[in-house]
């Protein structure tokens, strides 16, 4: 934690109440003018922080942001967000920043997280829209012990944790929709795009990224998208947190992370299955050049998906765009 942090970690626990420069002088071991100049940036950054002369400094406030110290103040991980927390107001791509961090050894747990994206893609390069201050774009770097088949399995690992975290935080139904996107009522929530780069047999690293619609209003929307998309906010008639949420997040991902590492995936897949709204529903797989329709008779343990066609031959998806009798299939979001 660097300075500025702890002045602000000093100015939010004395909410309320004036705190001297002189103390704050002595506390961090700068001068005063030090002390207001840092004072100067928080503000600029959004913090209501009221100077008073002969008072001191004032804590009224945060702003609505995604910043890092917002994000530490929340956290009750042992790793996730502990290290590195790389914001940015706008970025092409948090994934693609993930694996430059990456690539220069980034430890694992390192955050990058955005306000907006500009290049936000999901499967097959489609994009994932993210207006600014509105939604939370953020990518996770790790460095799991594991073979790549089961690191592949890391992405149904998101969509288990993030679900449960959204289901406590918010009281909302939360579904996963195989294999990668969260919904609610049928619609889009919120999309994972897990990417993995490995060193012969070996996993180096696998960037897990989660584009997540929160307090976007229906009318943010394209018409051709509302009836596929929603919101948190849209779903419960109120704005989050955004800082909460994430903080709640990472909570939960590096305890699934830590629980796959320890004991393997049969539990996680349980859970799971009890959150898809898929098992046993008829749907239509779209291959890369062919289309299946069946009954999904299961995911096993591998994150494969089990088919049944109507003339009873099973099929084990590995890929593939999933869509439900009676739904439409989203074309905007990481999935």
């Amino acid at each position: 934690m660097d300075t500025r942090d702890t002045l602000l970690d000093i100015l939010r626990s004395r909410a309320g109440d004036y705190v001297s420069g002189e103390d704050l002088s002595r506390t961090l071991h700068i001068s005063r003018a030090a002390v207001s100049k840092h004072v100067a940036v928080l503000k600029q950054k959004g913090y209501a922080i009221s100077a008073s002369p002969g008072k001191g400094y004032l804590f009224a406030g945060t702003p609505d942001l995604l910043l890092p110290g917002e994000i530490r103040h929340r956290l009750t991980t042992r790793t996730f967000g502990r290290t590195t927390i790389d914001y940015h107001p706008v970025i092409g791509s948090t994934n693609d920043q993930a694996k430059v961090l990456a690539a220069r050894g980034a430890g694992e747990g390192t955050l990058i997280i955005a306000e907006q994206q500009t290049e936000g893609r999901g499967r097959k390069g489609r994009s994932w829209l993210s207006p600014t201050g509105e939604g939370i774009c953020l990518s996770m770097v790790l460095r799991p012990r594991m073979s790549p088949a089961a690191a592949s399995r890391l992405t149904l690992m998101t969509a288990v944790a993030v679900a449960e975290a959204l289901i406590e935080l918010t009281g909302l139904p939360v579904n996963i929709k195989w294999p990668n996107d969260l919904l609610i009522d049928g619609k889009k929530l919120a999309g994972i795009l897990t990417e993995m780069t490995m060193e012969m047999d070996q996993v180096d690293v696998v960037v897990v990224g989660l584009g997540l619609n929160v307090n976007s209003p229906v009318d943010h929307f394209a018409p051709e998208i509302r009836r596929l998309a929603t919101s948190l906010l849209i779903e419960s008639g109120r704005r989050w947190s955004r800082p909460d949420l994430v903080a709640g997040i990472l909570a939960h991902v590096e305890a699934a992370y830590d629980q796959i590492q320890n004991q393997g995936f049969p539990d996680l897949m349980t859970r799971w299955k009890a959150l898809s709204d898929l098992i046993g529903r008829t749907v239509t797989v779209y291959l890369l050049d062919a289309a299946l329709r069946g009954r999904v008779t299961d995911v096993d343990d591998e994150g494969v998906l089990i088919l049944q066609d109507r003339d009873g031959r099973i099929h084990r998806v590995i890929s593939g765009d999933v869509v439900p009798d009676g739904a439409h299939e989203p074309r905007t979001g990481a999935d």
